[in-house]
């Protein structure tokens, strides 16, 4: 098990988990209290997405998650250029919106 020091906080990041899960699809939904983001593969002829994680936060912490990531986008795309999204010309099921399904409150 790994040991990871992040804003003087320490980590434990087990090998299972240091492995990562591939994703192309995030589904997200709220309540009033929370949000819930599933990540899941949509794999090419397979009828269903397999949902590889749940992550369930509170409404400010998804702001930051939110914040963090810009911040991030934004060092790479200094350091690496642009990142390009095409248009499509239809919504496929891997395609990572902000339209997602709607679900009712918690």
């Amino acid at each position: 098990m790994a040991e990871v020091k992040k804003m003087g906080i320490d980590v434990d990041l087990s090998e299972e988990i240091a492995q990562g899960n591939y994703i192309n699809l995030a589904i997200i939904a709220h309540s009033t209290s929370e949000f819930i983001i599933d990540f899941a593969s949509v794999l090419p002829g397979l009828p269903k997405a397999k949902v590889k994680s749940r992550i369930i936060m509170t409404p400010e912490h998804a702001k930051r998650l939110l914040i963090s990531l810009q911040e991030n986008i934004t060092r790479y795309e200094s350091s690496m250029g642009k990142i390009e999204i095409p248009t499509p010309q239809r919504q496929s099921p891997g395609d990572f919106s902000h339209g997602g399904p709607k679900i009712g409150e918690a």
